[in-house]
């Protein structure tokens, strides 16, 4: 896309800005401009934040959360309750349920949904390491908390099938959760009445 009135480099700039989801050219243009004046520490620090985080940030190597070390500090919490293992699709998933205070388990994520127009398969989803973790023992509960739209049900019921001969209780999160709707978007007080709500699968 060409931007006429604008120097190469800012056109450059702009373009990148529009990768970023939500951003069309004219937002994209008002962030452009923003960067250009803002003081050069800030500007040059957030190019300096986003490289640090591409080369630090990686997955859990238990859970495949979000981490800079080889574990995320859930997983290395000896408070947390070890028997229980909650199933999320994306690291943000996470963020929400910790804000309930609802939940003092173990977390797993699957980094998106089963759909097969997309591509995604088992495959592309954490789901072996999840049979892994289960398989060394010590769980007693695994909680679906995959989104309720049509991939996360599917998601939540292909899971639940994996796991019923490991003689685990599979359940699921129930009471308020919308159905169609994210995770990311539910408030703390629906995801806690669904944390107390939820049932077998």
């Amino acid at each position: 896309m060409a931007f006429y009135y604008f120097p190469k480099s800012m056109e450059k700039l702009i373009s990148y800005l529009m990768k970023l989801p939500g951003v069309g050219p004219k937002t994209a243009q008002r962030l452009a401009f923003h960067l250009l004046y803002a003081p050069e520490a800030d500007a040059l620090g957030l190019a300096e934040a986003i490289k640090e985080a591409r080369a630090k940030v990686k997955r859990c190597q238990n859970c495949s959360n979000l981490t800079d070390e080889a574990y995320c500090p859930i997983c290395i919490d000896a408070t947390r309750d070890a028997k229980s293992i909650c199933v999320v699709e994306q690291p943000g998933d996470v963020i929400v349920m910790e804000k309930t205070g609802e939940y003092k388990g173990l977390y797993h994520v699957l980094h998106g949904s089963l759909s097969p127009l997309e591509g995604r398969g088992p495959k592309e989803l954490t789901v072996d390491l999840l049979m892994k973790r289960l398989a060394e023992g010590g769980v007693s509960e695994v909680i679906m908390a995959t989104n309720t739209g049509v991939e996360g049900e599917a998601t939540a019921m292909y899971l639940a099938r994996l796991i019923k001969p490991l003689g685990i209780k599979t359940t699921r999160l129930a009471h308020g959760v919308p159905v169609g709707g994210d995770l990311e978007y539910t408030d703390e007080l629906t995801l806690a009445r669904a944390f107390v709500g939820r049932k077998d699968l």
